[in-house]
């Protein structure tokens, strides 16, 4: 089979053309990535360190009462008028937007369990963490690091001296990046 480049062109543009018209291939292309999951064990402590410490929104909460369980969804840049809204309007808007941030609280207490793994302990190694960026990442980790959040990796230490990582209240990494980092 032989492809000149202007057939690999013709058919490029096209692609992206009915893309931009809101074309999907097998529902995929015009996919996004809307959230990510973490089960806490305190939610109270993880809505604070996630709201107040890291300055998301709580977008909506939804309670399962038969399953004993809590979902809570945050992002960033929020609209007001979302935060203002009716329940199922802010459901609707966190199933609809990209980077939303899932904790999952089931309500069920055991007193010997010793915590959700994050991914990144040796025995459990698999899920690594999320990533946000910051204006300023040597700044960032010192209020952090003030409000008493563990640091697992300074800016200043390591092979790549330009990120940080701290760990939230169930341990799990969150990468702080320098905006317009490459």
């Amino acid at each position: 089979m032989t492809t000149d480049t202007k057939t690999y062109e013709v058919g490029t543009a096209l692609v992206l053309a009915l893309f931009e018209c809101g074309f999907s291939i097998n529902g995929l292309l015009d996919s996004k990535f809307n959230h990510t999951m973490y089960r806490v064990q305190n939610p109270e402590a993880s809505l604070k360190f996630y709201t107040e410490l890291l300055g998301m929104s709580l977008i909506c909460k939804l309670d399962f009462a038969e399953a004993k369980f809590s979902l809570y969804f945050l992002g960033y840049n929020v609209p007001a008028q979302i935060l203002a809204a009716s329940q199922d309007e802010k459901r609707k808007y966190a199933f609809s937007r990209p980077g939303v941030l899932e904790l999952t609280h089931n309500w069920e207490h055991d007193e010997s369990f010793k915590g959700y793994c994050s991914g990144n302990e040796d025995a459990h190694k698999g899920y690594g963490h999320i990533g946000l960026t910051v204006d300023d990442v040597e700044a960032a980790v010192e209020r952090l690091d003030k409000a008493g959040v563990k640091i697992q990796k300074r800016p200043n230490s390591g092979k790549m001296s330009s990120i940080a990582f701290v760990l939230d209240p169930d341990g799990y990494w969150i990468e702080l990046l320098p905006r317009g980092y490459n």
